[in-house]
């Protein structure tokens, strides 16, 4: 799996290990050297109570509504209309 590094000194990882380490966005990395010379990528340890990378809050409960109001009942219910 090879990326190109661009000018700004950035890279792409790729999608297979992103989905294996389970990175999304937001989430902080670290580089690291090991004896043999290679770079190491690994999620970063979090420093005292970091926040933990979530899914956008709306894409969260998308879909979720198991209540069918019609707008004129709601309205109503808001209303306290009789």
């Amino acid at each position: 799996m090879a990326t190109t590094l661009t000018s700004k000194g950035q890279v792409t990882i790729p999608k297979r290990i992103r989905d294996a380490m389970q990175l999304v966005p937001g989430t902080p990395v670290e580089f690291s050297v090991n004896a043999a010379g290679e770079v190491v990528l690994h999620p970063a340890r979090p420093a005292g109570r970091a926040r933990k990378p979530t899914r956008d809050r709306f894409d969260a409960v998308r879909g979720r509504a198991d209540v069918a109001w019609r707008t004129d009942a709601l309205m109503k219910l808001l209303r306290d209309d009789d």
